[in-house]
């Protein structure tokens, strides 16, 4: 029986789950969530999410919600060494990094996503400048601890590429198409290895997906 992702491609955290289907070869099907009707909101779904938010996620008796529990559920059952469970070292570190892309990339940037690219083509808004502008510098600040990290070791939990990095592609992918992609010209190691996970054949497969359902 197929796992089942439901929201759309184009959130950012159903993109991450997706991510780590693909990257395990799993047998999955997308139930897409129509926000416009409120779907989100009805007692199905949340049944499934309690928030009413995506993803919401299903496998056999098995439903989850939450992204980055959701991959590792989906990493874990497909014994993925993008966890590093073996080695109690290399667990702790992804898990760290996990944390602060989590807490120091994800957030600046989903503002600044929502506020060049969702308020303007989706909401008929305007984007509030100073607010983008507060987040980029959030971002700058994280980008310096990462430049420093990479500067030492290819990925973010060492010399092996791991959830921790996978991660951050949904949003990652998004700020390409902000006026601020041009920010990443002054973290040279920042962008080398965005570029890399960017470059993944899987990444290049949900990225597709992203662009179909936007």
């Amino acid at each position: 029986m197929a796992m089942k992702v439901y929201g759309l491609p184009m959130s950012t955290n159903v993109a991450r789950v997706l991510m780590c289907l693909e990257e395990v070869g799993a047998n999955y099907e997308v139930v897409p969530i129509n926000f416009s009707m409120g779907e989100h909101k009805s007692i199905e779904h949340i049944a499934r999410n309690p928030f009413g938010q995506v993803p919401a996620f299903q496998d056999g008796d098995l439903v989850l919600f939450e992204s980055r529990t959701i991959s590792k559920y989906v990493l874990r059952k497909n014994n993925s060494e993008l966890l590093k469970e073996d080695n109690l070292s290399d667990l702790a570190k992804v898990d760290m990094w996990l944390e602060v892309e989590s807490h120091k990339f994800d957030r600046p940037m989903s503002v600044i996503i929502y506020q060049c690219l969702i308020i303007p083509n989706y909401l008929d808004g305007e984007t509030d400048v100073k607010v983008v502008e507060e987040n980029v510098e959030m971002l700058k600040k994280t980008f310096d601890v990462y430049e420093a990290r990479l500067s030492k070791f290819k990925y973010l939990a060492g010399d092996f590429i791991s959830l921790a990095d996978l991660s951050h592609f949904p949003t990652a992918y998004y700020v390409m198409e902000t006026p601020h992609a041009s920010l990443l010209e002054e973290y040279p190691h920042v962008k080398a290895w965005n570029t890399d996970i960017l470059a993944r054949p899987t990444a290049k497969k949900v990225a597709e997906m992203m662009k179909a359902t936007a």
